[in-house]
């Protein structure tokens, strides 16, 4: 086989998540090549992810390079793909989930301030209206851009803090202090890199499959289940987290109204079995407990 085209955007952070890939893949001696490719998400930094359109705006560029066989897989932060793939695409692999986390990180003059006093720096629907719940008279600011951008604008404008996720904190080794969220449910599959492939490559996609993470991907599939079974197409504030406490998972989740107000949420344990959606389950739960009315609430305000 010739070398395995690995297909990336061309941040830093998401350079290391194709390089991880690749070191993974070179550890079964197989012979990778990096191809960065600038998308849509990365071109357009004015502009909050929501009103673009979000669905996809991080791996159209990557889809379209996978279906034209310019590459042979793709790397992404799995909590920007979309739950419903393209036609012959599909997800062949999921690294181990480090770091789910969102943090805060202050500006040096706002550090002694308090969470209520702080003007905040985030585009995330969902890191809005879980902030809101907390501490609902707070102002927002948009703020685009990858980690770097981002703390550079923190210095630069005039906002106080910002939210990041820690493990493009981790994965970039940036030395900066910050401060865990409890209140902060992840967005579902944070953390976590996943490689996408070619459904017409049977041969790559095997190999992918020895370097996937089954505990990660049991996890992430209950997390995206329950944001595709609750959102229909809709970006929505919604966080979802599963993780394998001892012989049982735990599944803690949130759909958020926009403005913080109105909150519905599960705390779940369970033992796991193939056979149930346990996303899914949980998902129409919430639904059924006054989900789908905030739902068609969320939609008609976006």
């Amino acid at each position: 086989m010739k070398s395995i085209r690995i297909g990336t955007r061309n941040s830093a952070l998401a350079l290391w998540q194709a390089r991880e890939v690749a070191r993974h893949l070179q550890n079964l001696n197989y012979l990778t090549e990096i191809v960065p490719i600038v998308s849509s998400g990365d071109k357009n930094l004015n502009q909050p992810l929501y009103s673009l359109g979000i669905t996809g705006v991080f791996t159209r560029d990557l889809d379209t390079a996978l279906l034209n066989d310019e590459i042979d897989i793709a790397v992404h932060s799995l909590k920007d793909v979309p739950t419903k793939l393209p036609e012959n695409i599909e997800i062949v692999a999921y690294l181990e989930r480090d770091h789910p986390q969102d943090v805060l990180i202050k500006r040096k003059s706002a550090m002694n301030k308090e969470f209520h006093e702080l003007k905040l720096a985030t585009s995330s629907l969902r890191r809005r209206a879980f902030w809101s719940k907390n501490y609902p008279d707070t102002e927002f600011f948009d703020i685009r851009g990858n980690i770097q951008t981002r703390l550079q604008k923190l210095e630069e404008q005039d906002f106080d803090a910002t939210i990041l996720s820690l493990a493009g904190i981790k994965r970039m080794k940036m030395d900066i202090d910050y401060e865990f969220l409890p209140f902060m449910i992840p967005a579902p599959s944070q953390g976590v890199v996943a490689v996408a492939g070619h459904s017409d490559k049977k041969e790559i996609n095997n190999i992918l499959k020895h370097i996937s993470h089954k505990q990660t991907q049991i996890c992430v599939e209950i997390e995206r289940n329950f944001l595709s079974t609750l959102e229909g197409g809709c970006t929505a504030p919604i966080g979802a987290f599963a993780e394998k406490i001892e012989n049982q998972i735990r599944f803690k989740a949130a759909l958020c109204s926009l403005d913080g107000k109105n909150y519905i949420a599960t705390d779940e344990s369970f033992e796991y079995n193939e056979e149930e959606n346990f996303g899914e389950k949980f998902a129409n739960i919430v639904l059924e407990n006054g989900g789908k009315e905030l739902m068609t609430e969320i939609k008609s305000q976006l």
